[in-house]
């Protein structure tokens, strides 16, 4: 029996073109890693990043901590000590978690706030207005004492913060350039998977019709 494009077809049948929608399942299980690695990547992940040092009068100004656990599923007790180092190197206690925050009698009563996260991986803390006195050194203190089934382990953390307080507020030129460069490269990825699903799907749909030519 011929075929409906007068040439005969092998067998006595015709082969039906490839669905439209077989053809994207193609395209979605040829691009699945790359997806699956977007997620992956996307997902919350400890970073130890150093703190700012430069801070604007009257302003409220993050003094970062961060201690990363290698092995969050961990039972771990933390306890987090900051501390005002002052010029003759007196280690004079400012602030104190100890299963819950806690602030210390002195000077920063009352200006200090906890900004750290419920994991206890980021301990820092925040000067809610700050003031030309607040510039000088300071020092996070972080044990951890680990619950294992045998032994308890122990770890201390160290991290020193120097303060500047200025009047007014200086122009950052690399934080600007940086967020800049980061939207642009956001928006080349971007157009790269585009290009890349439309030639996928092309040459798809070509090698699908020269196959089915091939077979009349």
């Amino acid at each position: 029996m011929p075929s409906m494009s007068g040439r005969p077809s092998p067998r006595g049948f015709s082969l039906p073109r490839t669905p439209k929608k077989m053809i994207q399942t193609r395209i979605l299980l040829h691009f699945l890693p790359f997806l699956i690695l977007v997620v992956q990547v996307s997902r919350p992940v400890c970073v130890e990043v150093p703190s700012e040092t430069e801070a604007v009068l009257g302003n409220p100004m993050k003094l970062t901590c961060i201690s990363c656990m290698m092995r969050e599923e961990v039972n771990a007790e933390t306890r987090v000590d900051w501390y005002y180092v002052s010029p003759n190197g007196e280690d004079i206690p400012i602030y104190l978690y100890d299963g819950q925050p806690r602030e210390v009698e002195g000077p920063w009563k009352g200006r200090l706030l906890w900004n750290g996260s419920k994991d206890l991986q980021d301990v820092s803390i925040s000067i809610t207005n700050v003031t030309l006195n607040d510039t000088g050194t300071y020092r996070c203190e972080v044990f951890r004492k680990f619950d294992f089934d045998f032994y308890t382990p122990s770890f201390t953390y160290f991290k020193t913060i120097n303060l500047e307080v200025h009047e007014e507020a200086s122009e950052d030129t690399t934080a600007l350039y940086s967020e800049i460069m980061m939207y642009v490269l956001l928006v080349f990825l971007t157009f790269w998977l585009l290009v890349e699903m439309i030639y996928c799907y092309r040459k798809i749909s070509k090698s699908d019709e020269q196959a089915q030519d091939n077979a009349y």
